[in-house]
């Protein structure tokens, strides 16, 4: 069978009702190539519709991320709208919040300073029935308010005195002066108008000021202590103070008198007041809240004060020179008589108007070879 056959046959029928050129083998040839070619033109074309379709999706797919991004980025616009919204309404609250912790800030350090001044108060109040007591009478003397608040000290300067060496006192400072600035005194040691040139004895003492130093500030830290109380109002019993001690320490041991053991006891011999210690905190306060107590010493109860006790430490001392001006000091003084004798020879000299001297308030005169302290006080006159 012709391979052609067929085809002839499948293409005849398309030639019906017309006239079909003549199908040689040769046309035939020329027809599958010609439809090789259009097979491969619609091949290409089709491959490149599909590239254009995937360039189309490719592109689709971009826009669509596009606006997705665009989406997302309105939203975070919104949502950075809303947060600084959130913000700035934070913020106004924060500071709504600051004004209002400034002014209890305020209140509070009000109060603390109120508190501050009550607690002073207190302790001052405390202090009152620890400080040895003393029976006063008003005059009707007037201060200053700004001298209310003040504590005036009276000095107690005790100043070293060696061997040789006197301490004059006048009655008034120009007789002092004088005698300082004469400078050295001769001093007649023999008594007696009638006696001979020759026969007089003679020292020569040297005369200086006396200057010391005095307190011109003075700050003092107190301290409660929360063990120990002050023990007043003491009896005069005429028993020696160990014995006493040992009373009141068996008094405030025992628990049934509010008390505690006692740790140490101390008699202040400037005060005629004790000192108690207890071994334990929470001893001492009740006690002080009571105030006084009946405390059984031998066979009687006698009424005793109960204070806190404080004690005081020096934090600030701050000195400063000064002359006495009624008082010299003699220096030089040779050892020829008895200490008796050599004192009322030389207020004899000092006394003498002819040798620069004056009335003498005080003489206080230390052999050679001795020491002694002189105690300055204040001069009220």
């Amino acid at each position: 069978m012709d391979p052609y056959e067929d085809f002839t046959y499948l293409i005849a029928p398309g030639c019906v009702g017309r006239s079909c050129p003549e199908l040689t083998p040769e046309r035939v040839r020329q027809e599958i190539e010609h439809c090789k070619e259009l097979c491969s033109t619609l091949e290409q074309e089709h491959v490149d519709l599909q590239m254009a379709k995937e360039g189309v999706e490719r592109k689709t797919q971009e826009l669509r991320k596009e606006g997705e991004l665009c989406k997302n980025f309105e939203q975070q616009m919104s949502l950075n709208r809303d947060e600084e919204g959130s913000l700035q309404a934070s913020i106004c609250l924060a500071k709504e919040e600051q004004n209002r912790l400034m002014q209890e800030k305020q209140v509070l350090q009000k109060k603390l300073e109120e508190a501050r001044k009550r607690v002073l108060w207190e302790d001052l109040a405390m202090m009152l029935p620890a400080l040895p007591e003393k029976k006063m009478v008003f005059k009707g003397l007037e201060t200053n308010k700004e001298d209310m608040n003040k504590l005036v000290l009276a000095p107690l300067i005790h100043y070293p005195l060696p061997g040789g060496s006197a301490l004059i006192t006048f009655e008034k400072a120009e007789v002092a002066q004088r005698i300082i600035e004469a400078k050295e005194h001769t001093v007649e040691l023999s008594s007696g108008e009638e006696l001979e040139e020759l026969d007089r004895c003679r020292v020569q003492v040297q005369a200086a000021p006396v200057d010391v130093l005095l307190p011109s500030a003075l700050e003092i830290g107190l301290t409660r202590s929360s063990r120990s109380i002050l023990v007043s109002d003491l009896p005069s019993l005429g028993i020696p103070e160990e014995t006493l001690l040992d009373k009141l320490e068996l008094f405030f041991s025992k628990t049934k008198n509010g008390g505690g053991e006692v740790e140490s006891r101390e008699f202040l011999d400037d005060s005629g007041q004790v000192v108690l210690t207890f071994a334990r905190d929470g001893v001492a306060e009740p006690l002080i809240a009571r105030g006084h107590m009946q405390v059984l010493i031998g066979r009687r109860e006698y009424k005793l004060k109960i204070s806190p006790c404080m004690s005081g430490d020096i934090t600030n001392l701050q000195l400063q020179p000064s002359r006495c001006p009624r008082t010299v000091l003699l220096s030089s003084i040779p050892d020829v008589l008895g200490e008796e004798l050599m004192r009322d020879t030389l207020e004899i000299h000092f006394q003498k108007a002819s040798r620069g001297g004056g009335e003498v308030d005080a003489l206080a005169y230390v052999p050679a070879g001795q020491q002694a302290v002189a105690v300055f006080t204040e001069d009220t006159s």
